[in-house]
């Protein structure tokens, strides 16, 4: 079973992104994994401290999610997406944000009690040509968020691409499915000649069902498949 997660508002302010293609960006997925019971600690930390210096620092966060799933340690987990327009931007904006002296206070009070994030993962990731600029709202969304990562055979990145951009994505679309975002690896990182990365936004997990049993049983799906 695909992840499906629910956004979070943690006091940024989100804006709504303007509609349109994301462009050449540079985007920062960060998966946290807290330490164990720290989960709420987490959260309370950006809510009250972090999001303020991400802004401060104009760091621009697309949105902070956290699974539905709680099995298996899903509810200590929580993936968030920074936009950057390039590398160096990123680089320098993280290196002020690391030596600022409201966040090291804030980091060494929220530790007293132990760390907070026990891992983290970071992947660097830049927009396909197809993909829609990511919007959010600056409340949370009662929406449900899938997360999906997809590797292609040897070669084939390129068209299974094209196969979304001329085909799928508008199937999803036909069949009341919001395409989120669009993703490749960026270059460097393992298996970015072969993966894709995106996200759909259902009204709930019973419509994702719903939504992806009708695109299944679509005879244009079918006849793609057969090909």
């Amino acid at each position: 079973r695909r992840p499906i997660w629910s956004l979070i508002a943690l006091g940024l302010g989100l804006a709504v992104a303007p509609a349109g293609a994301a462009e050449a960006k540079l985007y920062e997925m960060r998966t946290y994994h807290a330490a164990p019971g720290k989960a709420e600690a987490m959260h309370a930390r950006f809510r009250d401290d972090a999001c303020a210096l991400l802004k401060k620092h104009a760091m621009k966060a697309i949105g902070f999610w956290v699974p539905m799933d709680e099995a298996d340690g899903a509810k200590d987990t929580m993936m968030w997406v920074l936009e950057w327009p390039d590398r160096e931007t990123r680089e320098k904006a993280w290196e002020a944000f690391k030596a600022d002296p409201e966040w090291q206070a804030a980091f060494k009070e929220s530790e007293k009690g132990g760390k907070l994030v026990e891992r983290a993962e970071v992947h660097f990731l830049r927009a396909t040509d197809f993909s829609p600029a990511p919007q959010v709202s600056s409340s949370p969304s009662p929406r449900a968020f899938e997360l999906r990562t997809y590797t292609a055979e040897a070669g084939r990145l390129g068209a299974l691409l094209a196969r979304f951009r001329d085909h799928t994505v508008k199937l999803f679309e036909k069949h009341g499915m919001t395409n989120f975002a669009y993703w490749t690896l960026d270059e460097g990182q393992e298996g970015a000649d072969a993966t894709l990365v995106y996200m759909l936004a259902h009204a709930n997990r019973e419509a994702a069902k719903a939504s992806f049993d009708a695109f299944r049983a679509d005879p244009d799906w079918v006849r793609s498949e057969e090909h």
